[in-house]
């Protein structure tokens, strides 16, 4: 461990820690980062690097009109308005910058039109009037290693491996971390450790919507998401926000990992409710699938037939023909010859069922939804061939519920500089935070696909160059 004082230590690798890092150094501060974990990358280098953003060069490229301010609105909106608008204004109108600036570091996202989010290009993130997911090429494998190398280009010092302990805390202001037993001495700290999905404690304690899912919760955020921000916010007499907030996606019961590792459940599917009857667009974006759900019970009935489980890719771990077989044999997954039949074993109405079977298999085939308008959904993904009939025994019926947990939204509280508040509401002096680890900007709607990596490197950035200022600024009132 060097012996050197440093103008700026960022406490965790992934895509928070590394914008701050390089913004810190590109406003010439020297900068210290701790990853807990043996590479970079965390949560951001696992996830498909999607990014949302507005008014965007590749939005104009593809002639796309949008703005800051129309997404700024359009983010609120789905919140409801509980967030601050201050906080999500300054986000908003920093996402857009900050994607160009990936780029010019290097990172390759494409002016063509994607269908999916595994699809280089311009695509459509949630629930938004015009599209902001932008997929770069590589993934988040990509966006870290683009900020990877900018981090070494600019000389930040980089320790892997080592776990931050907790915050120096000197005369009312955060002045370092304790890492290995050693104080390391710091003009400005910031903390961008991740979320806390992987400590169940924390998680029974913050997120406990997540419990519902029993034994069917599995969690895909990367192994440092474990709190260490909600440790560091007692000693620094840090505000914390977001409570009961976090990303849950619905999934099949027997899934256990992210879809490129599990696959795709048939496109050739119905979701029922415990009434039997259809109630959502089962290609609707996770930024409002899991509220649907909460309406409904809290689960629903994913329903297909036979073609479509033998139609099933090979090559994954549960969506697989065989592994649906084997769930089916188990008694897990409901297997019956009629549709009378999988009523009775599911619990619903039979004449609610087969009436939205039938409703179903009139439109859906023929390319329409007048009901959910899923045609629109699946039109987004690229998908232009007919979809077939549920109509060939025996049929499936598998429960669906939010069990996938991909991150969680309570933070140290931020305001517009990504500097974390106190208890009253100033700011603790030397003390930023982004990402999972910043709270406010996610919130209890996740706007879509991109929106935490747009958050981590958005308000990252906007940290690192928050803790150079306030760096210098200490260093000129002590004369240094």
């Amino acid at each position: 461990m060097m012996d050197d004082e440093f103008d700026v230590i960022v406490i965790g690798g992934g895509g928070a820690g590394l914008a701050a890092a390089v913004s810190a150094a590109e406003d010439g501060a020297s900068v210290l980062l701790f990853e807990s974990e043996r590479e970079l990358g965390g949560s951001t280098q696992l996830s498909a690097g999607l990014f949302t953003a507005a008014g965007t060069s590749v939005q104009r490229a593809l002639g796309i009109e949008d703005s800051p301010d129309k997404f700024f609105q359009h983010y609120m909106d789905l919140n409801q308005w509980v967030l601050r608008p201050g906080l999500i204004h300054a986000f908003c109108e920093n996402a857009g910058p900050t994607l160009e600036w990936l780029i010019g570091l290097g990172l390759e996202v494409p002016a063509a039109v994607s269908g999916n989010a595994h699809q280089p290009g311009l695509t459509r993130a949630g629930v938004e009037d015009v599209w902001r997911g932008h997929v770069p090429k590589d993934q988040g494998y990509g966006l870290v290693q683009v900020l990877a190398g900018a981090a070494r280009a600019h000389g930040v010092e980089v320790v892997l491996g080592t776990r931050v302990e907790r915050l120096l805390v000197q005369e009312g202001r955060v002045a370092g971390v304790v890492a290995d037993g050693i104080d390391m001495p710091a003009e400005a700290v910031v903390v961008a450790s991740g979320g806390f999905a992987q400590d169940p404690g924390f998680v029974d304690r913050y997120f406990p919507d997540a419990r519902e899912a029993g034994e069917s919760l599995f969690v895909v955020a990367a192994p440092g998401s474990r709190g260490d921000h909600l440790r560091f916010a007692e000693a620094a007499g840090a505000s914390l926000t977001g409570h009961g907030w976090g990303l849950l996606m619905p999934t099949v019961y027997f899934q256990r990992y992210h879809h490129w590792q599990s696959g795709f459940p048939p496109a050739s599917r119905i979701h029922v409710n415990p009434q039997g009857r259809r109630f959502m667009d089962e290609d609707a974006s996770y930024a409002v699938s899991t509220g649907i759900l909460d309406q409904h019970g809290g689960y629903g009935w994913m329903i297909f037939d036979e073609k479509a489980r033998t139609g099933l890719a090979p090559g994954y771990t549960d969506w697989t023909a065989e592994r649906v077989a084997e769930e089916a044999a188990a008694g897990r997954t409901v297997r019956a010859g009629s549709w009378d039949e999988l009523a009775a074993a599911i619990g619903v109405p039979a004449a609610a069922l087969r009436t939205s079977i039938d409703r179903w298999n009139a439109e859906l085939p023929a390319g329409q939804d007048t009901e959910f308008r899923r045609h629109v959904s699946l039109a987004a993904k690229g998908v232009t061939e007919p979809l077939d009939p549920i109509e060939t025994g025996p049929f499936y019926a598998a429960r669906i519920l939010p069990a996938e947990l991909v991150c969680t939204h309570t933070g140290l509280e931020i305001d517009a500089r990504a500097a974390v508040l106190d208890t009253t509401g100033a700011p603790v002096t030397g003390l930023f935070a982004a990402g999972e680890a910043g709270g406010g900007v996610l919130g209890q709607r996740y706007v879509g696909g991109g929106n935490a990596v747009a958050n981590a490197l958005t308000m990252g950035r906007i940290a690192g160059r928050s803790a150079a200022l306030a760096s210098r600024t200490l260093s000129n009132a002590q004369g240094r």
